[in-house]
């Protein structure tokens, strides 16, 4: 019993726990991927851990990167969690008794690329690896500490970039991935990377980088991409870095040395007074990203793996501000700006049902349709251009809101009820996961159902590269899309194959 909670990686012997013992789920904790980033290592690529002797123990999670608080975000606020510069870690969630290697699902959090933790409980993989992949968290650095771009630190570094380290990160655990996935009883000839949120614009941009070429084979997105346009100046992130460094500095000289003596909490501090985190945080530094993800797909040079993506209904919910006091005329000079002139008065007439209610939702409803269903229905017709099968999904169903993150608290409270935000940004984590029954609340049968489903189309996903489940009675069909033919699974009760969701506003988005 004890060699069936072992696992010998090209490291060393670790020892895990079961998850479920009924079952035979085990769970190995905390298991770094990178030595850690501080020191000299800050600002630098992860380099690979160090090897031990004897049994280490993984049974317990690594702490967090750092980050900022967040008590009071909607349902995505935090409780306390420890944090620490020293997080590069992973975590494994495996069957124990395999007679064939198993798909392996490698995920990275949301959270900005300034927030978040892999082992969060909705992050659970219990369930996933129930359903017969090896599922591996990781923990990536966030905010400057893994995204700072600056020429000091391009001038010391010897590919002469700087930024992108928590993208590095995600590399380095895909390394990890390919050299010790056997371990587990995982194929790292099958590897399906997945996110939600920033994590998802992370598996897009991968999707983009020759340095993470061959190291996954499959791709799953969720409610963010990396294929509209930038809109946006300081595209290699140095000219905020600059102002960053200027406001944790003072007067003292911007070296690498000085940047990497820096407290945690100077650093920190330096984004807010800064407002670095103001645009992307992932950069074309030249080296990770010799070009801007969008150019890559644009030219079809992106990896060619079938893809399954999709969005939410209310993805702006709470996520994107209203403007306060927005009147029509408001409205009229920022979608013409936004947007241009010759689109303007067909966008207002698409979104006339939300400007009736309030200018500032149907400017909301743009930006959240060009954002989400848009970017991740461009991202599957580029997929399917170069030949590589796309499914794409839109969720309607609306969850109960919960604070995601804070299992000890969950309640929300909302003056409409827990059901008054919509399908919201983040709102399919606990269903993709199966873990409606483990965090939350106010969850119904209906929801537990859809759950089940989704799960399953995810691990078959994982598995074959096709989301179907033909010998699951009353599944739908869900086709990849075809050039012209956007055919797009709803997630909702029941289940139900379109071709096309809001298509025509989508069209006059483009």
């Amino acid at each position: 019993m004890a060699d069936t909670l072992t696992a010998s990686t090209a490291e060393g012997v670790l020892a895990g726990a079961w998850a479920d013992e009924a079952r035979g789920i085990r769970v190995f904790r905390g298991v770094p991927y990178a030595l850690p980033p501080t020191g000299e290592r800050r600002f630098a690529p992860p380099q690979p851990p160090a090897p031990w002797s004897g049994n280490r123990d993984a049974t317990q999670f690594a702490a967090a990167c750092p980050q900022h608080e967040a008590r009071d975000a909607f349902v995505w606020s935090r409780g306390d969690f420890a944090a620490s510069e020293d997080c590069l870690y992973l975590n494994i969630w495996a069957p124990a008794h395999t007679s064939a290697p198993r798909p392996v699902m490698v995920w990275f959090h949301g959270g900005a690329h300034t927030s978040g933790y892999a082992h969060a409980k909705i992050f659970d993989g219990t369930e996933l690896a129930a359903r017969g992949v090896v599922l591996v968290t990781v923990n990536y650095r966030l905010g400057a500490l893994g995204f700072l771009a600056h020429p000091a630190l391009s001038a010391a570094s010897t590919s002469g970039a700087s930024g992108n380290w928590g993208l590095m990160d995600k590399i380095a655990a895909l390394r990890w991935v390919a050299r010790n996935a056997s371990a587990f009883g995982g194929d790292p000839g099958n590897v399906t990377i997945f996110g939600q949120s920033a994590g998802s614009q992370s598996v897009c941009a991968l999707m983009t980088a020759p340095s993470a070429s061959g190291l996954f084979h499959k791709a799953i997105g969720q409610s963010a991409s990396c294929v509209l346009p930038p809109n946006e100046p300081d595209l290699d992130g140095k000219e905020r870095g600059t102002a960053l460094a200027a406001a944790a500095l003072g007067n003292q000289p911007a070296t690498a040395e000085a940047l990497r003596t820096l407290s945690v909490e100077a650093i920190l501090q330096a984004e807010l007074s800064s407002n670095w985190a103001a645009r992307s945080r992932i950069t074309v530094d030249g080296d990770v990203l010799p070009k801007h993800p969008s150019a890559v797909f644009a030219a079809g040079e992106q990896a060619a793996v079938p893809i399954l993506v999709g969005s939410l209904a209310d993805e702006g919910e709470q996520l994107i501000p209203l403007i306060p006091d927005l009147d029509e005329a408001g409205l009229e000079a920022r979608v013409a700006k936004m947007f241009g002139e010759d689109r303007a008065a067909r966008l207002l007439a698409l979104y006339a049902e939300e400007r009736e209610r309030d200018p500032a939702l149907a400017l909301r409803g743009m930006l959240t349709d060009r954002f989400f269903a848009l970017a991740m229905q461009t991202w599957a017709e580029a997929q399917t251009a170069i030949g590589q099968p796309a499914y794409l999904y839109f969720m309607s169903r609306v969850p109960p809101a919960f604070r995601l993150y804070d299992p000890d608290q969950p309640d929300l409270k909302l003056p409409g009820g827990p059901r008054s935000g919509g399908a919201y940004h983040s709102g399919d984590l606990a269903f993709v996961f199966n873990n409606t029954r483990n965090v939350g609340v106010g969850w119904t049968l209906e929801d537990h159902a859809l759950s089940d489903r989704m799960s399953d189309m995810w691990a078959r996903f994982a598995a074959t590269g096709n989301p179907n489940l033909p010998d699951v009675p009353g599944a739908p069909a869900w086709p990849a899309l075809q050039a012209g033919r956007p055919h797009t699974l709803v997630l909702d009760t029941p289940m139900k194959v379109v071709d096309g969701v809001r298509a025509e506003k989508l069209a006059a988005l483009r």
